[in-house]
């Protein structure tokens, strides 16, 4: 065989091993369900709301997050679905947990039925304006950041970064009620059944639940503590984050069993999500800001100058949930591997 043959047979294995990666990936993305129509998810329940988000006509940076929530519920439910059919997940813990974070999912973006003031609005793009007579909808949190705001203590940036420390803190709060209407919901079911065997599953079911509810209220009260000692004491000069998501997980960290070299390394690993997230956050203004030119270049009719504007606007909304599912999955990792060293947290 001469060389040109074997350099022939070299590309055409190179070309086929990433033909085999990237026409996973392919498949991965581009879903069809039974009537071989191309959908968005690989699950039934997922395009549902995925297209009722539509209809509802969510806003763009909503959208986009939804999406990210959706594939990330994705991944989870069909990793689920190897482990039951391996004869795992027989207390269907995995199952109950899957559950309540779609029951999450739909009320974070107001589609569980109930019109009430819980919808989360955890990707608000005014994190960034500080503006007199904010409020975040608590009492404690209210008083708190009006006294953090004519402390004197901290410089415009700081109180920006303070801002998003109350409003993740909100959301949390926002997510805990969530999973408190879930387990009333079940307690009902639960007063109702008949079979013991039946009762004795959604007994486990509660149980679970119940878990998840003091770990949400321990994570309340530890957040809340280091926001009144923020306000209190201002931040200290070695703060080692900004992105509330980054110091949370910082923190569960430090009261975690990881040594110190385990805490060094994460420390870095976290210093990497931080930088994921801020780059998410900007994808997320430039959607917002080329919807709005949408809007205003549709208003005016010219077709063409329409057409520029709309693949602007795709090409930014596809990288926009793109990085929101890559900056999600590494949350969920990074949680994952805290959790492995002495905590539960949910991190959805």
């Amino acid at each position: 065989m001469g060389m040109t043959e074997i350099l022939i047979l070299l590309a055409l294995f190179v070309v086929g091993a990433m033909g085999g990666k990237y026409s996973k990936e392919l498949n991965e993305q581009k879903a069809s369900d039974k009537n071989n129509n191309q959908v968005e998810f690989r699950i039934a329940k997922l395009n549902q709301v995925w297209e009722k988000a539509i209809r509802m006509q969510l806003a763009p940076v909503r959208l986009s997050e939804l999406h990210s929530d959706l594939k990330i519920q994705e991944k989870d439910e069909l990793q689920w679905k190897k482990l039951k059919a391996e004869g795992m997940d027989e207390d269907g813990e995995r199952e109950a947990k899957l559950r309540r974070n779609f029951n999450i999912i739909l009320a974070k973006y107001g589609m569980d039925g109930k019109k009430d003031t819980r919808t989360l609005d955890s990707n608000r793009l005014k994190d960034h304006d500080v503006k007199e007579g904010d409020t975040f909808d608590d009492p404690k949190l209210d008083k708190l950041w009006n006294k953090a705001k004519t402390s004197g203590k901290f410089s415009d940036e700081e109180l920006q970064t303070l801002q998003r420390e109350f409003q993740h803190h909100k959301d949390k709060i926002n997510e805990y009620n969530i999973v408190m209407d879930t387990v009333s919901r079940t307690e009902e079911i639960h007063k109702n059944v008949i079979s013991p065997l039946e009762g004795d599953m959604k007994e486990h079911v509660l149980h679970q639940k119940h878990s998840d509810l003091k770990q949400r209220m321990r994570n309340l009260n530890q957040g809340f503590e280091r926001l009144r000692k923020i306000t209190h004491e201002g931040y200290s000069a070695d703060s080692e984050f900004k992105e509330p998501r980054v110091i949370e997980l910082w923190e569960m960290a430090k009261r975690s069993n990881l040594s110190e070299d385990e805490l060094d390394s994460l420390k870095e690993e976290l210093g990497h999500f931080e930088t994921k997230v801020e780059k998410h956050q900007h994808y997320q203004e430039q959607l917002e800001l080329s919807h709005q030119k949408l809007k205003h270049v549709e208003a005016l009719g010219d077709k063409d100058h329409i057409m520029r504007n709309k693949e602007k606007y795709n090409t930014l909304a596809e990288k926009a949930r793109e990085m929101g599912y890559k900056m999600k999955k590494h949350l969920q990792d990074l949680t994952n591997k805290i959790s492995r060293n002495g905590l539960q947290h949910n991190e959805l």
